[in-house]
């Protein structure tokens, strides 16, 4: 059973709406607790989603408001159901209408079995099965308990833990779980060579069409024991590092989605300040094992392509809305962290680290650093956020447009020049579930922010403007973060020291 709760708030009452939508799905979930009373806040909404599990109901809140909607304390309800969250400012908006008509979306006809049939599923439940060297710490996502304790649930507890089984509620093509384990064999008993590891996940579901539907998805792979005399990683370097397979396989965009996750949840009983802190020891952690470098030896400092781009999107994400609430409402920030919970990686490395696309009359679009240096006032910047995606005209860009030069015949180049990035960002749009809110902005305008906030600041009111650009363009961003090059200097100080 699919519930869709449209919030509409009227301003003097939008503290308290939200109650009765939380209590009208209690009722709704659990027909012998009507009438009966619970308490307020988290706490209610939680009760009301541990029941809710049982009876496969998924919950959608598509809410639009300038004010508090509720959303934070309903958060429970869509996360334990697998449900829907949008927010949006109104009603009117596209970020509200094309996401409602977008989650009744079907699959092509030629699609085999699934073709013609809607792309939702429901009553959906996740099983994972193990080899008994590493057991499952929990999973982080739309997921709600089902307390199926075995063999392979790890004391260690990460997320929804304590079980290894879990009621997904609704399912989506996109819906993505992050399932996280612990290696159980002692590290003083090595495996015997040639020992390989089983991961099975059972995914269970009822189609769209009616039918039940399980997958079993079944991977397998070789433990790697240390050379004997080198299980200190400290040792670890040259060649032993070079052929070290973890090293090897290591999937650094994976790794930020699990890391991300892993923060926002636990923002959830810790300060934000103490979360910083533990990305940036986990950072350092990393590099003083898997870098090469000489000790003490700043210069020496190297990571393999495998680990290059993992420092900067820790960067990022520490500079990102997930972690850093300025400026965004307890309704929004809940938003933010939810979708992040359930989106791929791929989206959820956008959110993390936010692409650019440079528009000039140099040649066609390229793609551009997240640095403030690449704000020029000749070009037209193409930002996407995953939740905006912001069309961006430097400041000689908009001057032109403002003396509509794009309408005289002789300048079809610079016609063509404004069309390219605003046919790019709805390719974005199209493909994208919630619908993103598209802003249209000019260089030194209002707007401009939505773009500026997410910049590496290289160059800032603290910077020598000369000495920072070298007089090849740039803009100036105003805030007291450190740049990436300031950050990364620290850590490779705090990497290499003894």
């Amino acid at each position: 059973m699919k519930i869709c709760v449209l919030m509409l708030i009227w301003p003097k009452k939008a503290e308290t709406l939200h109650q009765p939508a939380c209590e009208f799905y209690a009722k709704l979930a659990h027909p012998s607790l009507h009438g009966q009373q619970t308490g307020k806040g988290k706490s209610s909404s939680s009760s009301q989603a541990q029941m809710s599990s049982p009876n496969y109901h998924v919950v959608d809140v598509f809410a639009c408001s300038l004010d508090q909607v509720g959303l934070l304390e309903m958060r429970e309800l869509v996360l334990a159901t697998g449900g829907l969250s949008v927010l949006g400012d109104s009603f009117g908006q596209s970020v509200f209408k094309e996401s409602l008509r977008r989650v009744f979306m079907r699959y092509p006809d030629d699609v085999p079995q699934d073709g013609g049939t809607m792309s939702m599923a429901f009553g959906a439940s996740l099983e994972v099965l193990t080899s008994r060297e590493f057991k499952v710490s929990g999973a982080i996502g739309p997921v709600s308990s089902l307390k199926k304790h075995g063999p392979n649930v790890s004391d260690i507890e990460v997320g929804c833990a304590g079980t290894n089984a879990w009621s997904l509620g609704g399912l989506d093509p996109g819906t993505t779980v992050a399932v996280y384990f612990d290696i159980s064999n002692p590290g003083n008993s090595p495996l015997p060579e040639g020992k390989r590891r089983y991961i099975q996940f059972l995914t269970k579901y009822q189609h769209s069409s009616g039918r039940t539907r399980i997958r079993a998805t079944t991977l397998c792979g070789p433990w790697w024991n240390p050379p004997q005399g080198e299980q200190d990683p400290a040792k670890m370097q040259g060649s032993a590092m070079a052929q070290n397979p973890v090293k090897c396989s290591f999937d650094q965009e994976a790794a930020a989605v699990l890391t991300a996750r892993l923060a926002v949840q636990m923002t959830e009983t810790d300060e934000v300040a103490d979360v910083l802190r533990w990305v940036d020891r986990s950072l350092i952690r990393m590099c003083t094992k898997f870098a090469e470098y000489q000790p003490d030896d700043l210069q020496s400092f190297r990571l393999s392509p495998e680990y290059s781009l993992y420092p900067q999107f820790m960067f990022h994400l520490r500079r990102s809305q997930f972690l850093q609430l300025f400026n965004s409402s307890p309704d929004e920030a809940c938003y933010y962290r939810y979708t992040l919970s359930k989106e791929n990686t791929t989206n959820s490395l956008v959110m993390l680290q936010p692409t650019l696309l440079s528009y000039s009359f140099n040649g066609p679009p390229q793609a551009a650093l997240l640095d403030a240096e690449s704000v020029r006032p000749d070009t037209i910047l193409l930002l996407d956020t995953f939740f905006h995606v912001v069309v961006f005209h430097g400041e000689t860009v908009a001057a032109w447009r403002e003396q509509k030069y794009h309408e005289q015949e002789e300048h079809a180049a610079f016609r063509s020049l404004l069309e390219a990035p605003q046919a790019d960002a709805q390719l974005i749009m199209d493909s994208r579930f919630p619908v993103p809110r598209y802003i249209v902005c000019d260089q030194h305008k209002s707007e401009a922010r939505f773009l500026m906030a997410k910049l590496n600041p290289s160059v800032t009111h603290n910077s020598n403007l000369d000495g920072a650009i070298g007089g090849g363009g740039g803009a100036q961003v105003n805030t007291d973060d450190v740049s990436l090059r300031v950050f990364m200097e620290h850590l490779m100080k705090l990497a290499v020291q003894t």
